[in-house]
């Protein structure tokens, strides 16, 4: 079982910053691919970025590309997702999912567990 804490999250103006972090208790990150998802209401769940267990990979939607960016810390077992020029469409709770040994997967039935979620609000 891993557990999983995502933070960061908030509210923000449009065209503003926030770095999220994904961080597991009692187990290491650094052998785990990391997603990120986010779900905003009436919505289903979409993909947003991912990164290999390695981090020799990374995948992006296409509507974050060039905003967005993903990196991991195994020093402190954590994956970042840095959200820059942030849209109200960005409004949405964002949660990691974590796959062993993974690549940068982009498929919700990759991942096998799932942090809580923190909310992410852009007004415009």
């Amino acid at each position: 079982q891993v557990q999983l804490v995502e933070s960061g999250g908030g509210l923000v103006q449009a065209g503003g910053s926030l770095r999220l972090s994904c961080a597991a208790s009692g187990r290491t990150l650094s052998r785990y691919a990391v997603g990120w998802f986010r779900q905003a209401p009436g919505k289903e769940r979409e993909f947003v970025a991912s990164i290999s267990w390695s981090g020799s990979s990374t995948s992006y939607a296409d509507s974050v590309k060039d905003r967005f960016s993903i990196s991991r810390n195994n020093a402190n077992n954590t994956v970042y997702l840095q959200m820059n020029s942030l849209k109200p469409e960005d409004t949405a709770v964002y949660s990691c999912a974590v796959r062993f040994l993974g690549a940068a997967v982009t498929g919700t039935y990759d991942y096998d567990y799932w942090g809580q979620g923190t909310q992410v609000t852009v007004s415009s």
